[in-house]
């Protein structure tokens, strides 16, 4: 029996893990619920297993939740306060607490800690692990258990560090900022010493082997993938003449928003009646208010926060023209998610975006919001080109970045690393919990 064959009738028992599922912020979320829809819809088994906040996950009878909480201290209103008597007796819980209240990161850490004490003994049940960047000393000491472990690292965290520094004022701020990242230490050790690394585009699979100083030839790409029949046209709802959408975390400088306000502003003063929608949520008083408060935009930006992705794929389907202005993407889901609905797209040229975006939208500098108001007022004055635009973006997602494509590659990957030749490696297997 050849090698393809011989493991291709056998379905998978598959352990997701990610220390946080956010399902309304960031992409970490969305990829868990994305792969393990694919991976179901191919007869696979998934536990997601996951610290909070938890995903929204697909209502399939091949997937389950498995919940692993930690003290959540990011949604408590006074994180100081949090401890209780019952946390006293875990090094893990009050790891958590004072590394998070002396302004660390501590949750990929202590979830790991967690998901392994919780794989140590439920190891047996399952074919391979697939962990989500957490990227921690207790998912690598997972390699020891005897189960082959698979990470997904989606770009190297270096990028959002350097990106903060460049962007704060001020020392404090700038050594909060790397307070911060200390977690990148860990996760930079980590990551040479993992044995299987998946990444979502050829730019992270560079960035990752210069940042965190893997080989290449461990990385394999196998590219997000977007629900092309839940992100789609909806013909049924009018397209609005001048409404601009973009999604992103609004006061991550990675996210490119410093650039946007002052573009949109720009654009403003030779179209005044024209509206941006802005799926995310601002932190009160940040950055993000302060530019719309000093160009007075305050009108002319709403901001979608917590919606469910038919309303999402609603707003696109209202939408004019989908702005990305990243400072860089690891791969860029908003913008294949735009393409998807057939919204012409406006990308920076940041990372991985060029990559998804290919020739099927309009790509400007990064870092430059006088460029990309030039492009969208130019697309703007141009239905032929935005109709020409919408119609290649949706064929490109379809071709090369849709789900059933996703689920497909890592399929081939899961089946190619159990063959046992696949098994072995020098690597160290464990590393202290």
């Amino acid at each position: 029996m050849s090698q393809a064959a011989q493991p291709a009738a056998k379905k998978l028992n598959i352990a997701l893990l990610g220390y946080r599922s956010n399902p309304f912020s960031g992409g970490q979320g969305v990829y868990i619920s994305n792969v393990a829809r694919g991976l179901a819809l191919r007869g696979h088994h998934v536990d997601v297993i996951s610290g909070e906040p938890y995903p929204h996950l697909a209502e399939h009878a091949n997937i389950r939740l498995v919940k692993l909480p930690g003290l959540n201290l990011f949604a408590e209103e006074a994180p100081l306060r949090a401890l209780r008597p019952a946390h006293l007796g875990s090094f893990t819980d009050l790891f958590e607490w004072l590394s998070m209240n002396s302004g660390g990161f501590p949750e990929p850490y202590t979830f790991g800690r967690r998901v392994y004490r919780y794989l140590s003994q439920h190891y047996r049940h399952y074919d391979l692990v697939h962990d989500n960047q957490t990227l921690s000393p207790g998912v690598q000491a997972v390699q020891g258990l005897g189960v082959p472990l698979v990470t997904t690292i989606h770009h190297p965290i270096t990028f959002d560090r350097d990106i903060a520094l460049a962007n704060a004022r001020g020392p404090g701020l700038r050594l909060l900022i790397r307070r911060w990242h200390l977690f990148l230490n860990m996760q930079t050790r980590v990551a040479r010493r993992l044995r299987h690394i998946i990444t979502v585009s050829e730019n992270s699979r560079r960035d990752i082997s210069s940042s965190f100083g893997v080989p290449a030839e461990r990385i394999q790409v196998v590219p997000n993938g977007i629900d092309i029949n839940t992100f789609k046209p909806r013909p049924h709802i009018r397209r609005e003449d001048r409404l601009l959408i973009t999604t992103a975390s609004a006061d991550q400088p990675l996210k490119g928003t410093q650039h946007l306000i002052p573009a949109f502003a720009a654009m403003q003063q030779q179209l005044p009646h024209l509206r941006l929608i802005f799926i995310g949520k601002p932190k009160p008083g940040g950055s993000t208010e302060q530019l719309i408060r000093r160009y007075g935009l305050a009108e002319q930006i709403e901001f979608v926060h917590g919606v469910s992705t038919d309303d999402i794929v609603n707003l696109y389907a209202r939408a004019t023209l989908a702005l990305v202005p990243s400072e860089y993407e690891g791969f860029g889901l908003p913008a294949a998610e735009a393409m998807a609905c057939g919204v012409p797209v406006i990308a920076t040229r940041g990372g991985a975006l060029p990559e998804v975006v290919g020739e099927a939208g309009v790509l400007v500098p990064t870092r430059n919001p006088e460029a990309l108001a030039a492009a969208a007022l130019a697309l703007l004055g141009d239905p032929a080109r935005q109709s020409a635009l919408a119609a290649a973006g949706r064929a490109r997602i379809g071709q090369l970045f849709s789900a059933e494509h996703a689920a497909a590659g890592l399929e081939q990957y899961y089946y190619r690393l159990l063959q046992p030749s696949s098994l072995s490696s020098g690597l160290p297997a464990t590393a202290g919990v």
